[in-house]
């Protein structure tokens, strides 16, 4: 139901109501229209428009519209079908907000949407700046185009609090492999466990074994074929075999006989090209998981 009309116009060009503050000699000038519910439960003021702007607030120096609130919100804006809120600045920011506390702007999508989406023709599309981190992210960032440092301008440290680098492969879709086997390239091109000792085709480590997960993911690609993470550079939980000598901190290590597991590499010059990594952590007898730093050579 709309609101009863109290004020109307059939010129375009004037108002229904009109309502005009002239102090000029204190600090605030007067209200133009104040609209106040006393029951507490109502609407102040309601501006409505079958196509036009339901309120229009204009300022030549200061605000053209201000909310407040104690305990709710300052403003809101909903839409069935268009933007909630929109802004344009012709020379400064479309939209400026502060907190004392909490978060400056805070974007959230309830559905499969984006929070926040930053667009730029000819600057920047996203800026931050902060004190402590210029950004957060919590969670996998997926980046669909380049990465050109050339473009990307870091003042503070990029900080990966995750471990390897890693390279998705192709793996056998019947292949058993688990995180932390080692992997060498098969004569299909496909990835599969090691099972010989000093294997020159020995491509690396399947990522997120122990407590160790992948910093960086490189070659994600849609495939029909099975793909994992192979971790290349950095520390990985690695599957070792202690029955072919005991594995001190710093030995090298290569492929073994047994399948998918690392061996200290005893013989340097048979060594030489199958050469998986260093181990970061002692295992004096049997079969286990220890850290390595990948270092194929």
């Amino acid at each position: 139901m709309n609101p009863p009309l109290v004020g109307q116009s059939t010129n375009p060009n004037s108002a229904g109501v009109l309502g005009e503050g002239v102090t000029p000699d204190v600090a605030d000038a007067g209200t133009g229209v104040y609209g106040r519910d006393r029951a507490g439960k109502g609407n102040g003021v309601i501006g409505y428009s079958e196509t036009g702007r339901g309120v229009w607030g204009h300022s030549n120096t200061g605000f053209g519209v201000l909310g407040e609130s104690v305990g709710g919100r300052g403003v809101v804006g909903t839409s069935q079908t268009d933007y909630g809120i929109r802004a344009h600045s012709n020379t400064l920011s479309g939209i400026r907000s502060s907190s004392d506390s909490g978060a400056g702007v805070e974007g959230e999508a309830l559905g499969a949407g984006t929070g926040v989406v930053g667009t730029s023709v000819n600057g920047i599309g996203v800026s931050g700046k902060g004190g402590r981190l210029a950004g957060l992210f919590e969670g996998a960032v997926e980046v669909t185009g380049d990465i050109r440092l050339a473009n990307v301008e870091v003042t503070g440290d990029i900080r990966l609090t995750n471990a390897d680098c890693a390279e998705d492969f192709d793996v056998g879709a019947t292949t058993a492999a688990e995180p932390g086997t080692v992997m060498v390239i098969g004569a299909d091109g496909q990835l599969r466990p090691s099972e010989r000792a000093y294997d020159k085709r020995v491509a690396g480590v399947i990522s997120g074994a122990g407590n160790y997960q992948p910093g960086i993911v490189l070659d994600k690609q849609e495939s029909r074929q099975r793909r994992l993470p192979i971790a290349l550079l950095g520390k990985v939980f690695c599957k070792v075999d202690a029955q072919f000598g005991a594995i001190a901190v710093g030995d090298l290590l290569t492929t073994s006989s047994t399948p998918g597991h690392a061996m200290r590499a005893d013989d340097p010059m048979t060594a030489f090209g199958a050469v998986l990594g260093k181990a970061l952590r002692p295992l004096t007898e049997g079969q286990g998981l220890i850290p390595i730093l990948i270092a194929l050579q």
